[in-house]
C-alpha cells in the first residue's frame, strides 16, 4: 500500500474513493481538513513520554486562556464531551459515586432540556444515567416551564446551541439566570459554533457553567478532539471521570499527541484573521451564486447570519416554478457522480446548499460544474 503517497494514492490504495465535501465539517465525510502544522506537531509530540496528568493540567490552562473559562480539558470529540459534562454534574470527583455510573439510584440525576434541543446526541448523557426532564412542546417554551421542572434530583439544565434550532428555546441568559437560582449548573453542547471566534467566550460570559466545542471542525485541530471549558470545579470533575482514569470515560481516551495537536490548532484559531477567513469563503460562496443565479425556477442567494449560517453559504431553493430534477434527485445524482460530491442538505426539504469550509479552489470549481449538470442534464 502506498503509505508515502499524496493522500489520493494512500486512499485509493485501500480501494476508498476521494469525495468532495460542500457540506461543511460533516464527521461522516471525514471532518475537517487538519491544519499541516498540527501533523507536525503531533508527529513531535508522538515521540516522548510524558505525564498525563501533567499535559492535561497544562491543557486546562491553555484552554482557559483562550475560552475566558476558570478550566479547560480535552475531551475525545464533543460527544465525550457531553458523556463527562454529565458524569461531572451527576458524580462529581467523589470515586465512590464515579464508580458506580451509570447506575444513577439515588443521586441528582435530572437534566432539564427544551424538548426542541433533544437531538442525536443527546444519548452521551442518557449514557452515564442521566434522566430528562423535557420542558416545552417543541416549538417553544415558557420560563415558568423551566421553573417548575426543577426538583430535589436536578443535576443541570442543558442547552444546546446549533443553527436553525436555538431560536425556539428560552434565551440562554434567561436560562442561566433562572438555573443558577436554584443553583443548578447550566451545560452546554456548542459543538458547531465555530466561528465566529467570538463564541469561544460567549456562552461563558452569558453564564454557562461547563461548554463544549467541536476540536475538529473549524478549529481544525485532530478530528477526534473537543475542547470542553468551564468552572473550575466541574472541569475537575470532567477530567476525574475521563481517561487515564479508570471511570467512565475510561473508554473515551485522547492520546498525548492529540492533546498537543489541538492546542497547537486553538493557538492558530485565535490568532487568525477572521475578516480575511470570511471574506474568502463568502468570495467562494458568491461564486456559486453567480454560476447558477440565472437558472429559472432556482433561487440561490449568499447567506451568512449568526443563527442559520455561521460560515457564508451558497443557499439553492428550489420554487413552484421549478421545472427540473427534484431536489433529492440533484442530491443524489451529486453523490453517485465520479468524485462523489456531498452537499449540505440543511432542514428544509426544498432546499441545499454549498458549505465552503472544506473545499479548495479546485474543488469549487468542480462543484460548480457538476451542480450544473444535475441541474440542467
Amino acid at each position: 500500500m502506498a503509505w508515502s503517497g499524496d493522500p489520493e494514492s494512500i486512499y485509493s490504495s485501500l480501494g476508498v474513493k476521494r469525495i468532495i465535501t460542500a457540506s461543511g465539517s460533516t464527521t461522516a465525510y471525514g471532518g475537517s481538513k487538519t491544519r499541516p502544522e498540527i501533523h507536525d506537531a503531533m508527529n513531535k509530540a508522538s515521540q516522548m513520554m510524558v505525564s498525563l496528568d501533567d499535559l492535561n493540567r497544562a491543557a486546562s490552562r491553555i484552554i482557559a486562556d483562550a475560552t475566558g473559562a476558570e478550566a479547560g480539558f480535552v475531551a475525545s470529540g464533543a460527544a465525550g464531551g457531553l458523556v463527562l459534562q454529565a458524569a461531572a454534574v451527576i458524580a462529581g470527583s467523589d470515586p465512590a459515586v464515579m464508580d458506580r455510573l451509570p447506575d444513577t439510584t439515588g443521586m441528582k440525576n435530572e437534566i432539564i432540556i427544551h424538548k426542541s434541543h433533544r437531538f442525536p446526541y443527546d444519548q452521551c448523557y442518557t449514557s452515564v444515567g442521566a434522566k430528562f426532564v423535557e420542558i416545552g412542546d417543541g416549538r417553544r417554551c415558557q420560563p415558568w416551564q423551566l421553573e417548575a421542572a426543577f426538583t430535589e434530583n436536578t443535576a443541570a439544565v442543558a442547552y444546546l446551541f446549533s443553527p436553525f434550532i436555538t431560536r425556539r428555546a428560552i434565551p440562554f441568559p434567561e436560562v442561566c439566570e433562572i438555573a443558577h437560582s436554584h443553583g443548578v449548573p447550566v451545560i452546554v453542547d456548542a459543538a458547531s459554533m465555530l466561528p465566529p471566534r467570538s463564541n469561544l467566550r460567549r456562552f461563558t460570559t452569558e453564564g454557562a457553567d461547563m461548554v463544549i466545542y467541536s476540536g475538529g471542525k473549524a478549529v481544525r485541530g485532530p478530528q477526534g478532539t473537543g475542547i470542553l471549558c468551564g468552572r473550575e470545579d466541574l472541569i475537575d470533575a470532567a477530567f476525574a471521570n475521563a481517561a487515564p482514569h479508570q471511570f467512565i470515560g475510561r473508554g473515551m481516551k485522547v492520546a498525548k499527541e492529540e492533546i498537543v495537536g489541538l492546542l497547537r490548532a486553538i493557538e492558530l484559531f485565535v490568532d487568525e484573521d477572521e475578516e480575511a477567513e470570511t471574506a474568502r469563503y463568502r468570495g467562494m460562496a458568491q461564486q456559486v451564486v453567480d454560476a447558477l443565479a440565472e437558472i429559472e425556477g432556482l433561487r440561490v442567494t449568499l447567506e451568512h447570519d449568526e443563527f442559520n449560517y455561521l460560515i457564508p453559504h451558497a443557499v439553492m431553493r428550489f420554487t413552484r416554478e421549478w421545472r427540473g430534477p427534484g431536489r433529492n434527485e440533484v442530491y443524489e445524482a451529486m453523490k453517485v457522480g465520479d468524485p462523489p460530491i456531498y452537499l449540505h442538505d440543511i432542514f428544509d426539504p426544498d432546499e441545499l446548499a454549498v458549505d465552503p469550509l472544506n473545499l479548495d479552489d479546485e474543488e469549487l470549481e468542480i462543484v460548480i460544474r457538476r451542480l450544473s449538470e444535475a441541474l440542467l442534464g
